[in-house]
């Protein structure tokens, strides 16, 4: 496979927060810790404490959620204190949905490899962060196979993680490819979690990645004083705001809006905003349920697994939890942890190191050799269809398209024209503007319609290359963002191994992988 690499900025798909912050530019400074580069992860090391309690609790867990699958790994290595994990996290998107969702997963299973090499006296665990506790389940419950989309339709509510997936057994019939693995996952599974960890654990456990559903009473209980905390006091919203409005003050646009309380109540078919009332107590939006502060606190002494952090404090959570170093994330995610770093300041908690990302499209063979036959380069590929069809025209005609030389010589002519009117009459000068603009209309328009002309003798190549635009841009998108993984898997089994050997943690551009 042939990797060929462009710069971020040169794709026209990023925002100037996520690039500017890849190029370290300073006045991002203060909204992160240190940048990810390899002596960066050593001083991470340095600062990073993780309580032997904590880690039992961590183990306890795992064990517990990988007790009916085979092949599990082996936690207990998370136990000794020169262990460090790295944890990507997304939505249980069925199918694991677009590939840049594997390309995380990717790209944190190479970052703990290379830190390992790197640092052969720790130990360093990729972690996917199963985000179970989500309910946006329109964000979830569909996916793209061969340019056909498939979607599933429930009356369930609440959590995605705790939904049954075996609904989705009527998409298995419109598929027409068989797919076993996600058959096994989805139909002998009675949570999307255990469908989802399953599935994953097949498909990279063997790379060592580790699957952790934080939707758990344990787990929730260690992160019980700072729910409290938020109940109590509401200081979160505070620390994002100020940051968020200095973001805005440097001109960028932020993606995430903090609430008074950052959790949400969280039960079977169910997970709500908290709010305060203006008499002290608490209720559940969108339904009857009201509490005390006495029987709040109560319940997340009892069970704090009915308690669920929003965006603002999942990230604090998930370092609370894990003795983590790094947070692999993607181009809108990134910038969101950017206005979160005072909320770690504020509960004493080190800031993980932000790393994004790798970015790849993937070339199959056949689209390889028509980019080749029409001499494309990275970078005309990212350029827009009108933009990347004139170029191709231009550079491939015999002829000139343009009236440049003929309107040299006219508009002399026009200049001496009217020079002779303004003699005889000055007032003739409109007319004579007049006239001449009309002309240089009609030049624009005889120019469109040589090059009309011109792209109809150029009809095979212009399609070829629409085509190439549309495999690897559809619906005027990134690949990365709407193709599912099984689209290649299924036609190369070796597809993943390939982009496991491709991609390198520490190269923030856009690669091009060309099948030879």
């Amino acid at each position: 496979m042939d990797c060929q690499y462009l710069p971020l900025s040169a794709t026209g798909q990023f925002s100037s927060l996520f690039l500017d912050y890849l190029n370290q530019k300073d006045s991002l400074r203060p909204f992160y810790n240190r940048f990810p580069t390899l002596s960066g992860f050593q001083e991470q090391i340095q600062e990073r404490t993780f309580s032997p309690e904590k880690r039992q609790t961590l183990v306890d867990t795992l064990t517990r959620q990988y007790a009916h699958i085979a092949n599990k790994p082996d936690f207990s290595i998370l136990l000794q204190p020169n262990t460090f994990t790295v944890t990507t996290g997304h939505q249980l998107t069925i199918f694991t949905g677009p590939i840049y969702i594997v390309y995380k997963l990717i790209t944190t299973i190479n970052l703990a490899r290379q830190l390992q090499k790197n640092y052969p006296d720790y130990t360093f665990v990729p972690v996917y962060w199963m985000a179970t506790e989500d309910h946006d389940f329109a964000e979830i419950n569909h996916f793209r196979l061969f340019g056909r989309d498939y979607r599933w339709e429930t009356e369930q509510r609440g959590a995605v993680g705790r939904m049954n997936p075996q609904e989705l057994k009527t998409l298995f019939a419109q598929i027409p490819e068989k797919l076993s693995l996600f058959e096994d996952a989805y139909l002998k599974h009675s949570t999307l979690s255990d469908a989802v960890r399953y599935f994953i654990n097949e498909l990279f456990g063997a790379e060592g990645l580790i699957c952790l559903d934080a939707d758990d009473a344990h787990l929730k209980g260690l992160f019980a004083p700072i729910m409290r905390d938020e109940l109590l006091h509401q200081r979160a919203n505070e620390q994002v705001q100020q940051r968020t409005d200095q973001l805005g003050q440097l001109g960028y646009k932020t993606v995430i809006t903090p609430r008074d309380i950052n959790l949400f109540y969280l039960d079977d078919q169910l997970r709500e905003r908290i709010e305060q009332l203006p008499d002290g107590t608490y209720k559940v939006v969108h339904t009857k349920l009201r509490f005390t502060k006495e029987e709040l606190l109560r319940m997340l002494d009892e069970h704090p697994e009915r308690f669920s952090p929003n965006v603002v404090l999942r990230p604090l959570y998930q370092e609370t939890i894990l003795p983590n170093l790094a947070y692999i994330g993607g181009p809108s995610e990134v910038p969101y942890w950017l206005q979160l770093k005072s909320v770690f300041d504020l509960y004493e908690t080190p800031f993980p190191l932000l790393m994004p990302r790798n970015f790849a499209t993937y070339v199959p063979k056949v689209t390889a050799r028509r980019i080749h036959k029409l001499g494309l380069t990275p970078e005309e590929l990212f350029r827009d269809t009108q933009t990347l069809k004139h170029e191709y025209v231009d550079t491939h005609t015999r002829h000139a398209l343009r009236f440049d030389a003929e309107n040299k010589q006219v508009n002399k002519a026009l200049d001496a024209i009217l020079h002779k009117a303004q003699m005889v009459d000055p007032t003739l000068e409109r007319a004579v503007l007049a006239e001449t603009k009309r002309f240089a209309n009609a030049v624009v328009r005889l120019e469109k319609k040589l090059r009309r002309a011109e792209e109809r003798n150029q009809e095979t190549g212009i399609r070829q290359l629409l085509t190439v635009k549309e495999e690897l841009f559809p619906n005027g998108g990134l690949q990365e963002r709407t193709e599912n993984f099984l689209t290649f898997q299924l036609n190369d089994r070796a597809f993943l191994q390939k982009m496991l050997a491709a991609f390198n943690p520490f190269d923030f551009r856009m690669q091009l992988c060309l099948e030879n």
